[in-house]
């Protein structure tokens, strides 16, 4: 009884151990999408850095998403520029052929000190210049500007007509070609009435150096 139940056991042991080395060995479909872990939304063009494996490197897609093959047990690198590089590591033992998960990464805050930048390469030059500097009219001094007569007058000569000057310039010019649709203008060299008005005219004028001699 006692040998039955140590080849039992021995059995047992050797199914476990050859389920341990046909378990790294086991090929499985890793899928997932890489979100921001602070606001949810996707993170595109991820590389993903299996560690267990040389190294191989693959890429989500610009909606964060990525599929490829892995061994159970294998440590992924997923980093981004930009943000905190995470590792993952899967777990030894997947009943499934394949295996989803989300990956989550942090955005990487960078604070950097202020720099300001002077267009002044000595104190001299900043001196020179500030002394020189013009200082600009203020808000009383720019209104008696723009309200004064020469600058009134310069407006009127380029500041171009506004709609309501063109519509009453268009109707009026509208009425008067209505008005005079049926009047003709004449020529005064051909009136009589207009020569026998400069000839009476004439007369009068000879009569009237006549009376004064």
């Amino acid at each position: 009884m006692r040998y039955i139940l140590t080849i039992l056991l021995f059995c047992v042991i050797g199914n476990v151990f050859a389920q341990d080395q046909k378990q790294p060995n086991k090929l499985v479909q890793f899928s997932g999408i890489v979100t921001d872990a602070d606001s949810n939304m996707v993170v595109p063009y991820v590389t993903i850095t299996n560690l267990s494996k040389n190294n191989q490197k693959y890429a989500a897609n610009y909606q964060g998403y990525f599929s490829f093959v892995v061994n159970p047990g294998d440590t992924l690198l997923f980093s981004a520029v930009g943000f905190t590089s995470k590792k993952l590591v899967l777990p030894q033992i997947i009943a499934d052929n394949k295996y989803t998960t989300m990956v989550q990464i942090k955005s990487e805050v960078i604070s950097l000190q202020t720099v300001r930048v002077y267009p002044w390469a000595t104190t001299e030059e900043f001196t020179r210049d500030f002394l020189s500097l013009k200082i600009a009219d203020d808000d009383m001094a720019i209104a008696k500007k723009n309200l004064s007569k020469q600058s009134i007058n310069g407006m009127l000569l380029t500041l171009p007509r506004d709609a309501q000057e063109i519509s009453n310039s268009n109707y009026r010019y509208n009425f008067d070609r209505m008005v005079n649709a049926n009047m003709r203008q004449t020529n005064p060299l051909l009136n009589p009435f207009a020569w026998g008005k400069l000839m009476q005219e004439i007369f009068k004028g000879d009569k009237a150096r006549s009376t004064d001699q």
